[in-house]
């Protein structure tokens, strides 16, 4: 039971560390530039017209902060939650609480359009590869928002209308804008039917809309405030698409590239600071392949050091988290993993006198166990049915409702009372918490350390589960 219990302290652990391992963390600079400028085969001509698909009769300042804003898949994603979260803001409230974030001008331009910033997030894959093409095949996926633009037209499903012109200025260049500047109105429309051929994007499910080739409108979005380059230099006015010369996204009348940290579809940061009393470690990364957000952190000086990670992928709701600390009197850590509604929370500590460690699940399953300094052991376990379990000094016993019953070992069963099937004797009280109450580590709560926020909250940033 002991080894089993360690086995299952580790594996969580050990399992934070491979997800945040799916995502390289090294970042160097790369500037976007017209032509190719990736890694492995560029894509064709059809394949970026299947990703531009789902945006390429947007209004062409949204079409400019889509794909820039879709080189920060993670930005895109902690700005959505963000938007939902403080639905409550609207107007300058808004405007002045999104200024104060670190995201991108364009992923903070696209707060003023939640379906779109709401729809990048609910396909990250699908957003992930678009901002790749768009970096490092900046022309070739401009081309393809013409040539689909010129397919839509052609089949009769883009026209002028109240909402949006549509002007043709050369057989190549169709510019698209809102009839009022005041007031935006993006369009609704499926990609398989609008232009006549039936496109389908790989990773990308639409939003609900008519099956039909008619392009359809929601409320229109008062822009006003977004107009104002003074005061919000990422508003809407700010944003447009270059058609004519070097076709890229024009952001405040220049070229942009969006993220310029990207190497074949993974991006991340990584830093170090250094000084007489100790040393600090942060990285973080995105890996569009599996979906994985990570970040990581660790602090050191002469007396120890501890370390925070945390993983997340949105696709699969898998998300992990992990604090470890160490001194000269020990060690200590908690971890956190919960996918598919179920949540597990693992704690250890080990110093001069042993080893104590303690689980619990969300489905009610614990398990607690201890090693001494001499080696003597116990552990006790609870499983998410009731059956209840331990094991001391080489000695198993099980109660399933009837009582103890000894499963191995040399002593018989006459020392434990089978009658005793109602609980754990006060056990789970006595072992709930000390394993992070010591001195040796300086944990807070149990809830608190499986977090990841109270040891690295102030010097790594880390706040709850994103």
């Amino acid at each position: 039971m002991l080894k089993t219990l360690t086995k299952q302290l580790l594996s969580t652990a050990l399992s934070l560390l491979l997800l945040m391992s799916a995502a390289p963390f090294e970042a160097g600079a790369q500037s976007g530039q017209p032509g190719y400028s990736g890694q492995g085969v560029p894509l064709t001509a059809d394949e970026l017209q299947q990703l531009v698909a789902p945006i390429a009769l947007y209004p062409d300042a949204v079409v400019a902060q889509v794909l820039s804003s879709a080189t920060y898949p993670d930005q895109v994603a902690e700005a959505a939650s963000w938007l939902q979260q403080h639905s409550n803001l609207t107007g300058s409230t808004l405007m002045q609480a999104v200024d104060a974030q670190r995201w991108d001008p364009s992923v903070k331009a696209l707060t003023q359009f939640p379906s779109v910033l709401g729809n990048l997030a609910a396909n990250l894959t699908w957003t992930s590869s678009l901002g790749e093409a768009y970096h490092t095949q900046s022309a070739d996926v401009m081309a393809a928002v013409q040539v689909l633009r010129a397919k839509a037209l052609a089949a009769g499903n883009l026209k002028s209308g109240p909402q949006l012109s549509v002007v043709q200025q050369s057989p190549q260049v169709i510019v698209i804008q809102p009839v009022n500047p005041q007031v935006v109105y993006v369009p609704m429309y499926n990609p398989a039917v609008v232009y006549g051929y039936p496109y389908v994007t790989p990773a990308y499910v639409a939003p609900p809309v008519a099956a039909t080739a008619v392009v359809a409108f929601g409320v229109g979005i008062a822009v006003g405030a977004m107009m104002a380059g003074g005061s919000y230099a990422w508003g809407y006015s700010s944003w447009n698409c270059g058609w004519h010369g070097t076709t890229t996204v024009v952001y405040r009348g220049g070229a942009y590239y969006g993220n310029s940290a990207w190497h074949g579809g993974y991006y991340g940061s990584s830093g170090s600071a250094y000084g007489p009393n100790g040393s600090a470690h942060y990285s973080n990364g995105y890996n569009p392949s599996t979906g994985t957000y990570a970040r990581g952190g660790t602090v050191s000086n002469g007396y120890g050091s501890a370390s925070a990670g945390q993983a997340y992928n949105p696709k699969t709701g898998a998300y992990g988290s992990t604090v470890q600390t160490s001194n000269a009197y020990g060690s200590a850590g908690a971890s956190t993993a919960s996918k598919n509604g179920t949540t597990v929370d693992s704690q250890h500590q080990t110093n001069a006198n042993g080893t104590t460690g303690q689980m619990h699940s969300s489905t009610g399953a614990s398990a607690y166990g201890a090693t001494g300094k001499n080696g003597n052991s116990a552990a006790v376990g609870q499983a998410a049915n009731g059956d209840k379990y331990a094991a001391a000094n080489g000695k198993t016993y099980s109660n399933t409702g009837s009582g103890w019953d000894q499963k191995s070992g040399s002593s018989s069963t006459s020392s434990y009372n089978k009658s005793s099937s109602s609980g754990w004797g006060g056990q789970e009280k006595s072992g709930g918490s000390p394993a992070m109450n010591s001195g040796g580590g300086g944990w807070q709560s149990k809830s608190a350390s499986a977090r990841g926020s109270s040891s690295m909250g102030r010097s790594g940033g880390w706040g709850g589960r994103r």
